[in-house]
């Protein structure tokens, strides 16, 4: 039988309400006594092997799942636009700014990655999502900003995934048509119907009871990013050898190159460089899931600590794998370099490797999308619950058998109902404006700060009670003073860029 969600109150049998107790009353498990910062507790002692500290079932999550959960968040569609990022800022800042972005996240996450526990980073009292992090550590207004920049960026993500998903679904439909015409057929299509068939999958993928129950789903996901990474890296380096030159400038796309947009000018150099940032900051977007992932992890040794590993391998790896797809796909193509660099191929063949990589990129998108949708989902039942604990739709669960499986489903109305509308409204959205590169950008300006750098560091220094004006204190504030400037002049570029391109839209008209 599939464990109870997480995030329901307790069951209702014949309208009768059951009280939820701490699970230990039932089970009159004594509560574990502490640990050590080794881990070590004494064997003899008389605690739950089933239970942890706070009565629910025993965390399973590992280094390993950590860190697949990690890379399938942030390795999504942004490493298809890193090219086009360094394409508009050059072979100086380009690379530079992808790693100066790498070393923020990677230290405002292992700050943040610290304040999953209130007071002690053994014992303390468990924070289960970013909000209530912030709760016990900052309290107040706070706690309401940053669930409302939460949970619209992870409802953002959503939207930018389906319209990625839709176009690779269409570049190999494309492909294949272009192969078989000869090239005589332009192969012109709406992506209205793949958003649809990629939002019918979500339905189904929704359905699955809460955030501990992906994990296998992003194996998969993390598996797909590394190989369509790769076969855009092999095809990027195959296209520089073919060249015999590699393309591109020290300092981006020079004014007066003529892309598919137009002619660019000094102004749009200008948005398309600050856009580069929000591309950027995109493609390392994962604080916003951190504290729900690392609640997934068993402990000994303490949470913070395979956190920070499993955050320095995911990071370190994304890295690499993000300055080769970059630069290689900018010395590929240079100043033409595409939103999309898997596009950027054409369908010539080898089309059957493109094929493989697109499909790729759907099925990691489709675990993506999970990872990002599942804390919100969880939010949405948490306060639902809370709101009509009576009401059997809201709270109720119905077992469901599963055939040849033997396992049953536990179905509850609500969850059903509200996930569905969910990816509903998103894929409308996504058919609404299906602009790739402006939402992408917009996203990682809108979440990058405060998610990113401002949150965590506020909880940081609340939590180790540091001084103002001390020197590190200083430090912090400079580094998020600067990430704020960094996020507002993306944010710029971005809506800069839905503005012309709005110029020339038609509603669920889009074709490619």
């Amino acid at each position: 039988m599939l464990p109870r969600s997480r995030t329901l109150p307790s069951r209702i049998h014949h309208g009768a309400l059951e009280e939820r107790h701490d699970i230990r009353h039932y089970l009159q498990v004594e509560p574990q006594p502490k640990a050590t910062e080794a881990g070590a507790i004494n064997p003899q002692s008389n605690y739950s092997k089933c239970f942890d500290d706070d009565g629910r079932l025993k965390r399973t999550g590992t280094l390993w799942t950590a860190s697949s959960h990690i890379i399938t968040a942030v390795i999504g569609s942004g490493v298809l636009s890193l090219a086009w990022g360094i394409a508009q800022l050059g072979w100086v800042t380009g690379p530079a700014v992808m790693l100066l972005f790498a070393i923020v996240n990677l230290y405002t996450s292992n700050l943040l990655a610290q304040c999953y526990r209130t007071g002690d980073p053994v014992t303390g009292r468990r924070n289960y999502t970013y909000m209530d992090s912030v709760k016990s550590n900052l309290g107040g207004r706070r706690v309401v900003i940053c669930g409302l920049i939460q949970y619209v960026n992870m409802f953002g993500v959503a939207v930018g995934y389906t319209i990625a998903a839709s176009v690779s679904m269409m570049a190999i439909k494309r492909s294949n048509c272009f192969n078989k015409s000869g090239g005589r057929d332009p192969c012109h299509m709406s992506s209205n119907g793949y958003m649809i068939t990629f939002g019918i999958f979500e339905i189904i993928f929704s359905q699955i009871q809460d955030f501990s129950q992906v994990w296998w789903l992003s194996i998969v996901a993390a598996l797909m990013s590394f190989t369509y990474s790769a076969i855009g890296l092999g095809l990027g380096i195959g296209k520089v050898a073919v060249n015999g030159t590699i393309k591109g400038s020290l300092f981006g796309i020079s004014i007066g190159t003529v892309t598919k947009a137009g002619t660019v000018t000094e102004t749009q150099k200008m948005w398309r460089s600050l856009q580069a940032l929000g591309a950027i900051a995109f493609a390392y977007t994962f604080s916003l899931v951190l504290v729900e992932i690392q609640d997934t992890i068993k402990s000994p040794p303490a949470e913070h600590k395979t956190m920070k590993k499993a955050t320095l391998l995911s990071v370190s790896v994304t890295t690499v794998f993000y300055m080769l797809c970059g630069c290689f796909g900018y010395a590929a193509f240079g100043d033409l370099s595409p939103g999309n660099l898997l596009t950027g191929f054409g369908f010539y063949n080898p089309y059957w490797l493109l094929d493989i990589a697109n499909a790729a990129i759907v099925i990691h998108l489709v675990g993506a999308y999970q990872v990002f949708c599942q804390p919100l989902f969880a939010f949405v039942e948490k306060w639902s619950s809370k709101k009509w604990p009576k009401s059997e739709f809201v709270t109720g669960e119905y077992e469901i058998p599963i055939p040849l499986v033997g396992a049953v489903y536990q179905l509850n109305l609500f969850r059903m109902v509200w996930r569905t509308i969910f990816v509903m409204i998103t894929t409308l959205i996504a058919m609404l404006m299906p602009f790739f590169n402006d939402v992408v950008g917009i996203l990682g300006a809108f979440g990058f700060w405060p998610l990113t750098v401002y949150f965590p560091i506020e909880m940081y220094i609340a939590q180790k009670k540091i001084s103002r004006w001390s020197t590190k204190w200083v430090g912090l504030q400079i580094l998020s003073a600067t990430c704020l400037l960094v996020s507002i002049a993306a944010a710029v570029g971005s809506f800069a860029g839905i503005v012309l391109d709005l110029k020339t839209y038609k509603p669920f008209k889009t074709s490619y």
